[in-house]
């Protein structure tokens, strides 16, 4: 079962600079939380924003290219990662970038949406928007990091 899990400002904004925008502590240690042991799907970009392999996940990239270490699958065509994973029962995250969060909006079965209360204007990615109207929305936790509040956000397609 494929899982978006993001993290997105007040206008859907995602990052800037193939960076994240805001720093906060307990929203990182909410995404380790839900995707340990788990297989988490990106892009490229994603991939080399990471500051390292993740601990104990398995990362399979979307790319054009093959230049990535042996412990990550790399997939050249959607379809083909689509294909591989659609029926296996476990929950896979996609984690990013932008791009990717768009393909896979409409099969999700899951969002988890860290909801912070701030924007960035100098933003150069975002989140595709959404029909709010085909999800149920479940209100995990409330938190405070650096001054900005966010909300962990766990939307359900109806």
């Amino acid at each position: 079962m494929f899982s978006i899990i993001a993290a997105v400002g007040k206008n859907n904004e995602l990052g800037k600079d193939n960076k994240l925008i805001w720093h906060l502590p307990n929203d990182l240690k909410f995404f380790k939380e839900k995707t340990m042991y788990k297989k988490i799907i990106m892009g490229s970009n994603t991939f080399k924003s990471l500051p390292r392999l993740l601990p104990h996940r398995e990362h399979i990239v979307l790319s054009s290219k093959n230049d990535y270490p042996s412990e990550v699958k790399v997939f050249h065509n959607i379809n083909d990662l689509i294909n591989e994973y659609k029926n296996l029962k476990e929950e896979i995250f996609i984690i990013g970038g932008s791009s990717l969060y768009k393909e896979f909006i409409d099969i999700v079965g899951r969002m988890y949406l860290t909801e912070i209360d701030a924007e960035c204007k100098s933003a150069d990615v975002y989140f595709p928007l959404f029909n709010k109207n085909n999800w149920d929305k479940e209100m995990l936790a409330s938190n405070m990091d650096n001054g900005i509040s966010y909300k962990h956000v766990l939307y359900k397609r109806k």
